[in-house]
């Protein structure tokens, strides 16, 4: 009886050890696929703002765009550009689908909108 409760210990034992190391490479392969979804996310959003900033430069060129496309003058960071009309001079932003403005953008939306705006000439000799 008691060699038949010694296998069964040994037997339970290593039954065991087998759900316990199938448990942590279960663990171990989650890791390694949450870690493989973290970089595909992360290259997908790098391609999506690499796409952004490529197209920004032809959405002047767009039959919608209300402005002479001749007056326009790409910058690209922290804002897209500047319009230069007869009357005036707008600061441009293009934005496609849901994006919003980043915090910096709103920052200067809003020292333009308050009129801190200045022309300075800057002269070299």
């Amino acid at each position: 009886m008691a060699d038949i409760l010694n296998e069964l210990i040994i037997v339970i034992s290593l039954m065991l050890v087998v759900v316990i190391l199938l448990y942590m490479m279960s663990r171990k392969k989650v890791a390694e696929l949450r870690t493989q979804l973290i970089e595909l996310a992360n290259r997908k959003q790098s391609l999506s703002t690499k796409y952004g900033r490529m197209s920004e430069q032809f959405f002047p060129f767009l039959e919608q765009y209300p402005y002479d496309e001749n007056n326009f003058r790409f910058i690209g960071n922290p804002i897209d550009g500047v319009q230069f009309e007869k009357d005036k001079v707008i600061f441009i932003e293009f934005k496609a689908s849901n994006s919003q403005l980043s915090v910096r953008q709103r920052e200067i939306r809003d020292m333009i909108n308050k009129g801190r705006v200045e022309f300075r000439e800057f002269r070299v000799r």
